[in-house]
């Protein structure tokens, strides 16, 4: 029977012991560092996407009224049907949240004068 020596660890178990606490602990940073990493690209990707719907939102506010402006400067050329036409294009407008009530009525108004 082999004796079993009682008390500290040889140096072939303090260096396994070693090897196992070093290797848990790269591990553990690795998976730290990862998760980091993961983390802050979801928030870039956020940030990125958010960015381009208030760029999308801006550039649509600016078409709605443009198109807003444009039936409102321009004088009715003619007939009924013209008018008609900008009095449905204005109530477009106002449902879509673009001209409020008060826009509306000059708006409107000018049409109408």
């Amino acid at each position: 029977m082999p004796l079993r020596r009682v008390g500290r660890p040889g140096l072939l178990g303090t260096m396994a012991r070693t090897a196992v606490i070093a290797g848990t602990a790269s591990a553990t940073a690795g998976a730290v560092q990862r998760h980091q990493q993961g983390k802050a690209e979801q928030q870039a990707e956020a940030q990125q996407y958010q960015a381009q719907q208030q760029a999308e939102q801006q550039q649509m506010y600016a078409a709605q009224a443009a198109q807003a402006q444009a039936p409102a400067a321009a004088a009715p050329a003619g007939g009924e049907n013209d008018l008609l036409a900008q009095l449905e294009k204005l109530g477009q407008l106002k449902a879509a949240g673009v001209l409020d009530d008060a826009e509306f009525a000059a708006a409107k108004a000018k049409l109408l004068t």
